[in-house]
């Protein structure tokens, strides 16, 4: 209970932090043209578990192994973590479409397409993406960091990542997949984001490359898991609880880790994951304490 506890205690800490960043970094609502920059506020800010920008701060932490993070890598960290958010919002606004999953609810409140139009939800999306990338290249570190986290956060965000996993998404409605193009598809559509946010935070923060090889390997096992998770809720919550429709993977027929295996069998792989990521994580020692938190909550959560 206490380890809930502290987890909870702890996300909340980022989930404050980077939802500041947040109101600070993007355009106030009222700067022209100001509907777009409304809804842009409106579908990225006051809402949101943050599990992928406290990624970002779990992992720049555990890069620096229990020494002090400068006041440069906390405000580079700030930035890559809100950079996340920004493209995951991006990509739930767009997934919420009629020509996508048509959903009328996310987070407890409309959908960004609902409570604007849908003209400015596709505007939304394509305003956030590029200034994800600013606020990554605004960073006060090495340009070659840099660098290398701009190039990371394109190949997780592109067609060989979180897109193409939607595009193989939108095509497998009424198909029957394999285990393996199930987590294929997952692994791109859900746990690139997931990985990248890992990778960001280790990238911002230098860590070495032995520490990044374990920090990927939590990342792959905790992403899988997460969408496990995903699963699990779509037919065990109810639509309150969620803050979006319960139920529609299903009534959208589309395949699912408990379509598939199970909900039994899902829940057996969901504490596989966890027990990997856990292992992952012995190199990095008392510095990944918050990632191991987050991996609890990630794996116990009921939303």
């Amino acid at each position: 209970m206490a380890n809930k506890e502290q987890s909870q205690e702890w996300l909340e800490q980022q989930i404050e932090r980077v939802e500041s960043v947040l109101d600070q970094l993007m355009p106030a609502a009222t700067t022209v043209p100001a509907e777009l920059h409304d809804a842009m506020r409106y579908a990225v800010l006051g809402g949101g578990k943050r599990v992928r920008a406290a990624l970002v701060y779990a992992a720049g932490e555990a890069a620096v192994q229990g020494t002090e993070l400068s006041s440069a890598q906390m405000k580079a960290l700030d930035h890559a973590a809100a950079a996340v958010e920004l493209i995951h919002a991006y990509s739930l606004v767009h997934d919420d479409l009629p020509c996508m999953d048509d959903d009328e609810l996310r987070r407890g409140r409309p959908t960004v397409h609902v409570a604007y139009d849908e003209a400015t939800a596709m505007l939304v999306g394509d305003a956030l993406q590029p200034l994800a990338f600013d606020l990554l290249a605004s960073m006060p570190i090495a340009p070659a960091l840099v660098i290398q986290a701009v190039s990371a956060l394109a190949k997780a965000a592109g067609s060989q990542g979180m897109v193409g996993g939607q595009a193989i998404d939108c095509a497998s409605v009424d198909q029957s997949l394999s285990l393996e193009q199930l987590r294929q598809m997952h692994r791109l559509k859900t746990g690139a984001m997931l990985e990248v946010s890992v990778l960001l935070g280790g990238i911002v923060a230098g860590a070495s490359s032995p520490a990044r090889q374990q920090l990927l390997e939590y990342a792959e096992a905790i992403g899988l898991a997460f969408q496990v998770v995903d699963d699990i809720l779509d037919v065990t919550a109810d639509t309150a609880t969620l803050g979006k429709t319960a139920g529609k993977d299903a009534a959208d027929n589309k395949p699912t880790y408990v379509s598939i295996m199970g909900l039994n069998e899902s829940k057996q792989l969901l504490a596989e994951l966890k027990e990997q990521a856990s292992k992952a994580l012995l190199p990095l020692g008392s510095g990944a304490k918050s990632l191991a938190l987050l991996a609890d909550f990630i794996v116990d959560r009921n939303h």
